[in-house]
């Protein structure tokens, strides 16, 4: 307290004030007096140290504090000086609190503050270990941080530190070497006052001979071309100055200077370095510079240049002589000023001279130097594209042509803006070109309004625009093709050169075709691309042939179906004409008939054919297409043209070679039996190959709400009904395709069976299938899991072959054969082979349930005789309680519900068993009262085993319940269950009235005709037990959980079946007379015509048990009910649409019926 009472008495209120904000106030008078500066401002370090920190002070009141501290240093240095240096400690912790308040701070004046006080300190103090910690505290920085954003404080600091004290330079390169690539990073840091900053700490290690000469890798391998990039493009005047004045330390070494001026250096060092253009000359840039209208940068570009030409000035001066800089910006303007006036003869002039020195402008030297000039020549060349005048927009195009050259638009920032404005000026203008021509006037006015000379412009323009942006030509190329080019073209060269007049437009016409031509037929649509030695034939084809062209259409037809011999140039010149053709009817310019067209190709190829010759490949690709476009539904080719085809088929390697992906080439080759037998398969392979979409979306949509096929799917499928044979080349493509193909030739199988349930090709499919399987058997018996990663599609097919059988049906011999078959190969797979055993499993299951009782007896014994199968599923069954992913729970359904199928048929016939189930009774309990996540499926399919052997008393042959380790000895009750002890029968009906609560219908359907078959498992061996287990409490409240489930719930099939149950066992304590009446009342007021039939069978059910009963006490209310039951058979008691008993659940086969009886 007296401390404080003497730092503040005897001063005027005011300066108390202000000297009161430099002290700490709830911890000043702690601190010792020798930490306060015994002079104005009176500062308190031990104050300072707790203040600046604090989160809680204010910046103002910080910022306060440093200025004054820093008034303080340059008033008071040996005072300050001795106050700071009375403890190291105390020294080196000020120095750390002001370097982190430097970090945290973004106010600039704060920062500049922090940076002054630290080079006053450092330097005044001349302390090693205070430097030592500075410096370490800036690298750890640099070190820490992700980005180089924050970096310009501390960047700052350390060019300031090194500027003070120049022999920190050498120390800093030799102690903290990494340093540099720190400064690397804010070099590419796209920041000017970063860069900025980078290039003064440089300029300051640079600037020590020592530190230069350890410096000199880094420079020739990192820094060199970076560094001239930056000089290049800098914006700011800060960065130009600080860039300059690195240069200039730089360039007082001979290393530096042989550097900096060998340009083949240069550029091999630029390749490796990121954010360098390389394409940069040190004399180019100050030459720049010295342009600029800055007198600092005047100056000190001079210095740089007479610096680099003091170390060798015969070696180095003519660099900067030829560094030339056209006056672009002198020529713009003049352009500018001309257009605003009337002079026609100075529009084309200018524009002339302009184009002129846009041409021939070296790529290497930048013309605009400047975002802004060149956003002004675009400006220019727009207004005069769009002049009125012809002659001046025909100059103006060649101008903007060579204006869009690359090298041209390379300034930063790009003005995509303008250059788009100027693009769509060019084009519009263009439009109007190509409309007039294309209009059909009379030949005598079109040559009066379209000038030749103005569309050998417009053309040369367009081809060039192939060179400006050549990743865009296919793309470019493909649009004019649409937009009828092709044939604007061929107009032109039969307008203008049929004579023999107008050579340069014929001679552009023929260029500008060449080029489009090629870029299409290097990029075709879904097709692979003709090889080098193809796209050189046909280069060399189109060369010579095109400039020969100039006749009309019908003339260009007549002579492509010219039978008379043909010699060398004349055969070019039809190859051209077909290949224009061709191009054309691809991007549907469809300018001659297709009638015509059509007997002109055939003409044409029989010529080829009596002539002996081949023609090119891409030549006969065209024509094959042009007939399979071409070709009338109704028209067929003749024999004898067919066999050409072939013959010219069978001398090509590859029918991709001349194959194009078009529905209507792919109904070519299979419509004729000829070509189809023998490049059937190969064309159905590449067409699926091509096809983007697999239809799968097509696939879950019923038949009510079809959406239209694809129109490649439409001649597919008209083909499929037309020649049925074709189902087997797709059953051979499933199996041998690569996998990707084979899906989509299954889903487009798939789509076509569900859309043409009338196509009885059932019997076909299984054939092939059956002698595909043989096959496959016979030759990877011991592994047929790794015979084709196909065989699941094809499974699977066959699995939906057997559910479009929606009627009972006998199984033939070949059925019964691909039962015994499929059996064998499932015996030969192990339960981790999920892809092949599922789909499988569900033609098991399907052809079991969908076929007459004397069918479902002869195949369950063929399949109870496959003891590879039998041990396949015990192994299955054994994995319900593994730990296992969602397709292994799918496979354990299928297990179960085919082991419920095959011990009930066994039972009924009393089939022989080869090979017997063991099941541990414990275990499935288990599973029922532990179920899976989502797996209601999984615990319905249990539920139906454990149905058929409550129903069998457990005495099936095929299954063998086996006691799961020691058992307790059995009590009285369990001696008359047995094999069921007490215990098993309380866990079960817990777990069924568990799986009941989660309401999901074909669960709760399984579920109570599982407890149906135990109440009547228990009745027949106990009644008592059985009234027990109906007569739980716990029933009654299942029953009234389920009945919460909404409106007229009790109408359900699963809560009438249950309900049933409850009233056959008497069991008035689950469900009342009372509350029987409230549900006869709901009955008699509901809609029985919108019931299901499952529903109504319930309620028959549910009726006939109370009827039994005597419970109907209301006779007029049961005669009421029983005559709208019996009004309501059941083959018509719904007005819903019968639900299909076979359906396909998350990949499982299931038939409702199964699970629900």
């Amino acid at each position: 307290m007296a401390v404080r009472q003497a730092a503040t008495a005897g001063t005027p209120g005011p300066r108390r004030e202000e000297e009161a904000a430099l002290l700490f106030e709830r911890a000043h008078y702690r601190h010792d007096p020798r930490w306060l500066l015994p002079v104005t401002p009176r500062l308190c370090l031990a104050c300072a140290l707790e203040l600046l920190p604090d989160p809680g002070v204010s910046l103002v009141r910080k910022k306060h504090m440093l200025s004054c501290f820093q008034d303080a240093l340059v008033r008071h240095t040996s005072l300050v000086t001795q106050l700071v240096s009375q403890d190291q400690r105390v020294c080196i912790h000020f120095i750390s609190v002001l370097f982190g308040l430097l970090c945290s701070m973004e106010d600039g004046s704060v920062t500049n503050l922090c940076i002054e006080v630290l080079i006053q300190i450092t330097t005044h103090l001349k302390l090693e270990q205070t430097i030592h910690c500075l410096l370490d505290e800036c690298h750890k920085e640099l070190c820490n941080m992700p980005s180089m954003r924050g970096s310009l404080a501390t960047l700052t600091l350390l060019g300031k530190l090194v500027d003070a004290i120049p022999a920190l330079a050498d120390e800093l390169v030799m102690e903290h070497g990494n340093l540099m690539e720190h400064l690397l990073r804010g070099l590419v840091y796209p920041s000017e006052g970063i860069q900025a900053s980078v290039c003064y700490l440089y300029g300051k290690l640079y600037s020590s001979p020592v530190a230069a000469e350890m410096l000199s890798g880094h420079f020739r391998e990192k820094l060199f071309p970076l560094f001239l990039s930056i000089l290049d493009g800098a914006q700011t005047k800060e960065l130009q100055i600080n860039c300059l004045g690195l240069l200039r330390q730089l360039l007082k070494y001979d290393l530096f200077v042989s550097m900096i001026m060998n340009q083949d250096g240069m550029e091999e060092s630029a390749k490796n370095i990121e954010g360098s253009s390389g394409n940069t000359s040190l004399p180019l840039v100050l030459k720049k510079l010295l342009l600029s209208r800055d007198e600092t940068l005047q100056v000190a570009s001079a210095h740089c240049i007479t610096a680099v030409l003091v170390h060798s000035p015969a070696k180095h001066a003519p660099a900067f002589i030829h560094a030339d800089i056209p006056g672009i910006e002198a020529v713009v303007r003049s352009l500018q000023g001309s257009l605003k006036m009337n002079n026609i003869e100075l529009h084309k002039q200018g524009l002339l001279l302009f184009a002129e020195i846009l041409t021939r402008q070296p790529e290497e030297i930048k013309l605009f130097t400047s975002s802004a000039m060149c956003r002004d020549a675009g400006r220019a060349l727009q207004e005069a594209v769009s002049s009125p005048v012809l002659e001046v927009a025909a100059e103006a195009l060649k101008a903007t042509s060579a204006f869009l050259r690359k090298d041209h638009q390379s300034t930063p920032p790009v003005q995509y803006g303008e250059l788009r404005a100027l693009l769509e000026a060019m084009l519009n203008r263009c439009a109007e070109f190509s409309q007039t021509l294309l209009s059909r006037r009379p030949l005598r006015h079109l040559e009066q309004t379209t000038h030749p000379a103005l569309m050998e412009v417009f053309l040369s323009i367009l081809h060039n625009l192939f060179v400006i942006v050549p990743h865009m030509k296919e793309k470019f190329s493909k649009k004019l093709a649409s937009s009828s080019f092709i044939r604007l073209t061929l107009e032109l060269k039969a307008r203008f050169c049929s004579d023999l007049s107008h050579s340069a437009l014929n001679q552009v016409c023929s260029n500008f075709l060449y080029y489009m031509c090629l870029n299409l037929l290097s990029a075709p649509e879904k097709t692979g691309p003709p090889s080098k030695e193809e796209l050189s034939a046909v280069s060399e084809l189109l060369q010579h042939g095109l400039p020969q062209i100039s006749s009309r259409s019908p003339e260009s037809l007549a002579f492509l179906s010219d039978r008379q011999y043909m010699e060398g140039a004349a055969r070019q010149r039809q190859y051209c004409i077909l290949l224009l053709f061709y191009l054309a009817y691809i991007h549907e310019d469809r300018f001659v008939s297709e009638a015509e067209l059509f007997e002109a190709v055939q003409s044409f190829l029989l010529s080829l054919q009596d002539q002996g010759e081949r023609p090119p490949l891409v030549v006969f690709k065209a024509s094959i297409y042009l007939l399979a476009i071409c070709q009338d539904k109704d028209n067929t080719l003749r024999e004898t043209m067919v066999s050409a085809i072939r013959k010219f088929l069978e001398g090509i390697p590859d029918l991709q070679l001349v194959y194009t992906h078009h529905p209507l080439l792919l109904r070519f080759f299979l419509l004729y039996p000829e070509l189809m037998s023998r490049y059937g398969h190969h064309v159905l392979e590449l067409w699926f190959f091509w096809e983007d979409s697999s239809y799968e979306e097509l696939d879950d949509v019923t038949s009510a709400g079809q959406p239209a096929l694809p129109a490649s799917l439409v001649v597919l499928f008209q083909l499929l009904r037309s020649i049925p044979s074709i189902l087997l080349i797709l059953l051979d493509l499933i199996y041998s395709s690569p996998v990707d193909t084979a899906h989509k030739v299954l889903n487009s199988l798939r789509t076509f069976l569900r859309r043409n349930e009338d196509i009885q090709v059932g019997g076909l499919i299984r054939g092939h299938f059956l002698l595909i399987l043989q096959r496959l058997l016979v030759e990877h018996g011991a592994s047929p899991s790794g015979a084709s990663g196909n065989l699941p599609l094809l499974l699977s097919l066959l699995s939906l072959m057997q559910l479009r059988n929606v009627s009972e049906q006998e199984l033939d011999s070949v059925a019964m054969k691909l039962l015994h078959q499929v059996s064998k190969l499932c015996g030969k797979c192990s339960p981790t082979d999920v892809d092949i055993l599922q789909p499988s499993f569900n033609f098991l299951y399907w052809s079991l349930h969908q076929t007459t009782p004397s069918s479902q007896k002869r195949a369950a014994a063929v399949l109870l005789s496959s003891t590879g199968l039998m041990e396949l599923l015990e192994k299955m069954l054994a994995l319900t309680l593994a730990k296992a992913d969602s397709p292994r729970t799918a496979l354990l359904c299928s297990a179960w519900l085919l082991t419920a199928s095959f011990s009930a048929q066994q039972h009924k016939g009393s089939l022989q068993v080869h090979q017997t189930l063991s099941v541990e009774m414990d275990q499935v309990l288990k599973a029922l009262s532990f179920p899976k996540k989502k797996a209601a499926l999984l615990s319905a399919a249990i539920l139906c085993f454990l149905r058929t052997a409550l129903r069998q008393s457990f005495s099936s042959a095929l299954v063998a319940l086996v006691p799961s380790g020691a058992q307790p000895l059995p009590a009285t009750e369990d001696t008359v269950l047995a094999p069921l002890r007490m215990s098993q029968v309380r866990s079960l009906v817990i777990g069924l009235q568990n799986l009941l609560v989660q309401k999901d219908p074909l669960l709760s359907q399984a579920c109570v005709g599982c407890l149906e078959a135990l109440l009547d498992y228990l009745d027949a061996r106990s009644p008592d037990i059985a009234l027990h287990v109906a007569s739980q409490p716990w029933n009654r409240f299942l029953l009234f959980t389920l009945l919460d489930a909404g409106e007229n719930s009790f109408l359900r099939p699963e809560i009438l079946r249950l309900m049933t149950l409850f009233m056959r066992y008497r069991s008035s304590s689950v469900l009342s007379h009372e509350e029987v009446g409230d549900v006869l009342q709901g009955v008699a007021l509901a809609d029985l015509s919108t019931l299901s039939n499952t529903t109504l069978q319930a309620l028959h059910g549910f009726f006939q048990q109370l009827q039994s009963m005597g419970h109907l006490a209301d006779h007029s209310m049961a005669q009421t009910l029983q005559a709208s039951l019996e009004g309501l058979p059941p083959s018509t008691s719904s007005g819903q649409p019968p639900l299909q008993d076979m359906l396909c659940l998350g990949g499982v086969a299931v038939s409702l019926s199964h699970i629900r009886n």
